[in-house]
């Protein structure tokens, strides 16, 4: 035996330096300690890495509806606007390079549907400035006033330019009782136009704005045969 072996039973022998904590349980009891706060620390960045995973796939889910809810929308207006719906379908290219994009788990999941909606935004804006010069996506009154008021100016610009050219005769006179019952022909051939003119949507009811379109057509009739009137009763 060496000068450091000691005897701990029989056949057994260990020696004093071969492991340098096995006289000090302090040093044993410090390496547990700090082995178990190392474990508690991959435990609790493995728990947060978990939660965000988490907290990201359900960010993405609530997402993705806004995202269908968006996309779903433009399609029916884009299809009220003659675009063609194979135009509509995402192409074997820009499938791949979507799936592509959401390799990376949630995080980049949710970071791609949120460039998606941004686009999806910016979409709705191009198509709403576009819509605002066009006259069916007026209000119903502006919008109709389109049909109704040059109908109903047509008849009393024509007895006007009558009574202008022959004065106080016959000519007049006839223009003016042929040009009574212009307003009501004027109203239906309005009505009938605007359901031509302007097409609803599926789902929609055209708006005529009756009473409006029936002033509209009234008023200038009424006004101009007045003016006649008197002015042929005064020749």
């Amino acid at each position: 035996m060496g000068p450091n072996a000691t005897v701990t039973g029989p056949g057994r022998q260990r020696t004093a330096g071969s492991n340098g904590t096995d006289g000090d349980p302090t040093a044993a009891w410090s390496e547990y300690l700090a082995a178990a706060r190392q474990l508690d620390g991959v435990r609790r960045g493995a728990a947060a890495a978990a939660g965000e995973q988490a907290r990201s796939a359900e960010a993405a889910r609530e997402e993705l509806t806004l995202v269908r809810t968006g996309l779903a929308s433009q399609q029916e207006r884009l299809r009220e606007l003659g675009v063609p719906a194979i135009s509509l379908v995402p192409s074997p290219p820009e499938l791949s390079e979507a799936a592509r994009s959401m390799g990376g788990g949630p995080a980049a999941v949710l970071a791609t549907l949120r460039t998606a909606r941004g686009w999806a935004e910016g979409a709705d804006a191009a198509l709403a400035a576009r819509r605002r010069f066009r006259p069916g996506s007026w209000p119903a009154r502006a919008r109709n006033l389109l049909v109704y008021g040059p109908l109903a100016l047509l008849v009393p610009l024509i007895q006007v330019v009558v009574y202008a050219a022959t004065g106080t005769g016959a000519a007049s006179v006839a223009a003016l009782i042929c040009g009574l019952p212009m307003p009501a022909v004027a109203f239906v051939v309005a009505w009938l136009a605007i359901g031509r003119v302007f097409r609803p949507g599926p789902g929609e009811r055209l708006d005529r704005t009756v009473r409006f379109g029936g002033l509209v057509c009234l008023v200038p009739a009424v006004l101009v045969t007045a003016g006649l009137l008197l002015a042929l009763l005064a020749g």
